[in-house]
């Protein structure tokens, strides 16, 4: 461990690179005993994987200097020092600025994250090339006060039954925490607006059929003990911790791709810094065939358009967002609403 850093090996589409991770023994994880090179090897032994799912794509840094317990911070816009084999793009946000965004094309990219002190990786649903026009419906289940995990799964089958009905085929992950990730493959073709609007109709259809269920309630006081659909992350610039990054959660859990058949039987705790390398081993990469057949979002737009027709118009936008045409009143999801 010359100089007190150490220099790991990772292999790539051009050949193998050589990352330097300073301070390796620097603990990032206290109560599980991982250290900043534990973090950067599990990005080497999964990162075949790892790029297949989050490569090509802006990415958001979460990163923790100080280990999970202390401070962190958003890294959008390169750090100073970027390797040259880490390219970025430039990306337009909802206030219309524009800035580049880091964008991981191979292990060692994400790798050099880890150095910097990255725990969570935030993809676009959006290739780097074409950012404006997603190429993933995403939908977020979110468990409320009262509601767990096991309360996620009947609602993720029924939402795969919605998202199939409209043509879409759709993939499963843990969050990483106590929710579930339902992807759908589509065609990059519609921008971001026509994406939350595709959403933002399969969540209402969804809760006609599970009402006592799921909820699409924006303000936290009228969810009750119910899972939350959360259309918002539908929105440019919303992204969730991507397939196979580390969430900053005590047990270093890990967003973990899983099929169908496995849903009713998994215990996201098991999904690991520590047990995913070896999962990927002997049972493989359950989204290796991601986007092999994308779908469009038409139907699904149909249906938005059927609701706007019942009197069922836009719901509300992320309160750090500009004011949006036919947007409802808006306040904090945390403040009650007033009658």
């Amino acid at each position: 461990m010359a100089g007190g850093a150490v220099v790991l090996t990772v292999p790539g589409p051009d050949g193998d690179r050589e990352v330097r991770i300073s301070s390796p023994e620097r603990v990032i994880f206290p109560e599980a005993g991982i250290t900043k090179l534990d973090l950067a090897t599990y990005l080497v032994e999964v990162g075949e994987a790892f790029v297949r799912a989050n490569g090509d794509r802006p990415v958001s840094l979460q990163r923790f200097p100080d280990g999970i317990d202390g401070e962190q911070f958003f890294s959008k816009n390169p750090p100073r020092g970027v390797p040259d084999y880490v390219r970025s793009v430039t990306v337009t946000y909802p206030s219309g600025r524009s800035h580049p965004q880091l964008v991981i094309d191979e292990p060692a990219a994400a790798v050099w994250a880890a150095q910097m002190n990255t725990v969570v990786f935030h993809p676009w649903p959006s290739r780097a090339e074409d950012s404006d026009n997603p190429d993933q419906l995403r939908i977020d289940l979110d468990p409320q006060p009262g509601t767990g995990f096991a309360d996620a799964v009947p609602a993720a089958i029924e939402l795969r039954n919605v998202l199939r009905e409209a043509g879409l085929t759709a993939f499963i992950k843990t969050s990483g925490n106590r929710g579930l990730h339902v992807f759908a493959p589509i065609v990059a073709e519609r921008e971001f607006l026509d994406v939350r609007h595709a959403v933002i109709a399969a969540s209402r259809e969804l809760e006609r059929r599970m009402p006592d269920h799921v909820t699409t309630a924006w303000w936290k006081e009228e969810r009750g003990e119910r899972i939350f659909v959360d259309f918002n992350q539908a929105n440019r610039d919303r992204t969730m911790a991507g397939a196979y990054s580390p969430r900053a959660l005590p047990h270093a859990s890990v967003s973990a791709p899983i099929t169908w058949d496995e849903l009713e039987h998994v215990d996201p705790r098991d999904f690991t810094v520590l047990t995913m390398p070896e999962r990927l081993r002997t049972v493989g990469d359950p989204w290796e065939d991601f986007g092999a057949d994308p779908g469009t979002i038409d139907v699904l737009l149909g249906w938005w358009e059927r609701d706007l027709s019942d009197g069922l118009g836009e719901l509300p936008f992320p309160p750090d967002y500009p004011k949006m045409p036919g947007e409802p009143p808006r306040v904090q999801p945390s403040r009650a609403k007033k009658a």
